[in-house]
């Protein structure tokens, strides 16, 4: 049953992401045309065949049966004429009629929407909820688990973070301590104080594909203390008496500093753990037994924002589109980032290439673990992601047309209409190759999970 609720609603999500994403890309396409006096034959959310619709003037609205994209049909457009078609003089309502610097701006229109649309999406989540920064200098030290992906690129527990990449780093926004941009760049690096003296940690290749694999790499989390914020009733820890704000010195008689690193001893426990524990500045000991089916004694950590002294800082709208600017920016640096490492096989393909079942299932957990501002967030990322897609210089898509442009812009002539079908032939093969892969290989990612 949970299975079936957890699959209608990730289903319903990815609808819904798709029908805002495809709406946005084909209204650019849409208005630029309508702009310059295009008659549109067409607006379709949806691949053939047509579902239903209402046409109003020259254009027919409709939603269509394959849900993986949308189109819109613009009179005159050489490829989507027939022959006999073509051989008419252009008409003053043809796409084909206009100069190329008006085809040039119809034909990138939806990209720039789907840009808009994630700068318009980050510039109301910072207006919406503000930004909670929490000093850096606030942050002491990291604990860094053996074998972790951070133990090894070279991070040692007790290392203070202090720049990435050279840029010195002042405040944390969020409990990841790196942005994306950074982690997929390739001339990543780490400076770190160690026993008062800096220490320089270059990343190796390909970083980001063992994180997004072990999911272990440091964060914000990792500075977090060995003190209780939470007890859960009746559990293990409650019955041997701790209490929140209780602060675990040590396990067994080793010594324990940090949160992460007290679960590692709990959850490596074999039998009962004698705890020494720190209250209003006095220890004493008490012995504690993991649950047996969850290994865990009960207890969560303190409030990380709250610990660390975060600063909730409300931006105005001036300053919630400077925000918006720079996190769409960064989102654009990371993702292209990310495809340039898929590209020269820096990254593994088959970990971080996903289809129709990965963008479902991505969407359907932001959602669920962030609400509202998950599912936003995901939105704008795909929005990006669709964007970088679209202007990929292949024919069938935005890109491709825009290279024939530039060709006709250059030497004053367009393409023969025998090389742009064999092209888009190409384009249409390689399309449905790739997304035959994409597909194949999420359901290769799930059985295996």
């Amino acid at each position: 049953m949970d299975f079936i609720s957890g699959f209608l609603f990730a289903i319903i999500i990815f609808i819904a992401v798709i029908f805002v994403l495809v709406l946005v890309h084909e209204l650019g396409h849409f208005l630029a045309a309508k702009l310059f006096g295009m008659r549109v034959e067409r607006f379709s959310i949806g691949f053939p065949p047509r579902l239903t619709g209402k046409k109003i003037g020259d254009t027919d609205y409709c939603i269509s049966a394959t849900p993986l994209g949308g189109y819109v049909k613009i009179s005159g457009m050489a490829e989507e004429m027939e022959e006999h078609e073509i051989e008419k003089e252009p008409q003053p309502w043809e796409y084909r009629s206009k100069p190329v610097w008006q085809r040039i701006i119809v034909i990138t229109a939806g990209v720039i929407f789907n840009m808009i649309l994630a700068y318009i999406i980050f510039t109301g989540i910072v207006y919406t909820y503000g930004t909670e920064r929490i000093p850096i200098e606030n942050v002491s030290s990291f604990y860094i688990p053996e074998g972790s992906t951070a133990d090894e690129v070279g991070f040692q527990t007790g290392d203070q973070i202090v720049a990435v990449r050279g840029k010195p780093i002042e405040h944390v926004d969020s409990p990841v301590l790196f942005s994306l941009s950074d982690l997929t760049s390739s001339d990543l690096y780490f400076t770190v104080l160690r026993e008062g003296e800096e220490v320089t940690l270059q990343a190796p290749e390909g970083l980001i594909d063992k994180i997004s694999k072990q999911q272990d790499f440091v964060t914000i989390e990792n500075a977090l203390p060995s003190k209780i914020g939470v007890v859960a009733e009746g559990d293990p820890a409650d019955r041997a008496g701790l209490k929140a704000g209780d602060e675990i010195v040590a396990i067994n008689g080793q010594d324990v500093t940090y949160w992460l690193q007290m679960v590692e001893f709990i959850r490596n426990a074999e039998n009962s753990l004698e705890l020494s524990v720190m209250r209003d500045g006095e220890v004493f000991t008490t012995s504690v037994s993991p649950d047996e089916e969850t290994g865990l004694i009960g207890v969560g950590p303190v409030n990380l924002f709250d610990y660390f002294d975060a600063e909730t800082i409300q931006y105005g709208l001036f300053g919630s589109v400077r925000q918006g600017i720079n996190e769409t920016h960064d989102t654009f640096v990371a993702i292209v980032n990310g495809f340039k490492q898929l590209l020269t096989g820096t990254i593994s393909v088959r970990d971080n290439l996903g289809g129709p079942i990965a963008i479902a299932d991505i969407s359907a957990e932001a959602t669920k673990t962030g609400g509202m501002l998950g599912f936003w967030r995901i939105m704008a990322y795909l929005s990006i992601t669709l964007a970088i897609v679209n202007i990929l210089p292949i024919p069938m898509l935005d890109g491709g047309h825009l290279m024939f442009l530039i060709y006709e812009g250059i030497t004053r002539r367009e393409p023969s209409m025998r090389v742009k079908m064999g092209l888009q032939q190409i384009g249409l093969i390689l399309l449905v190759g790739l997304m035959i892969f994409v597909i194949f290989n999420d359901i290769l990612r799930i059985v295996g999970n």
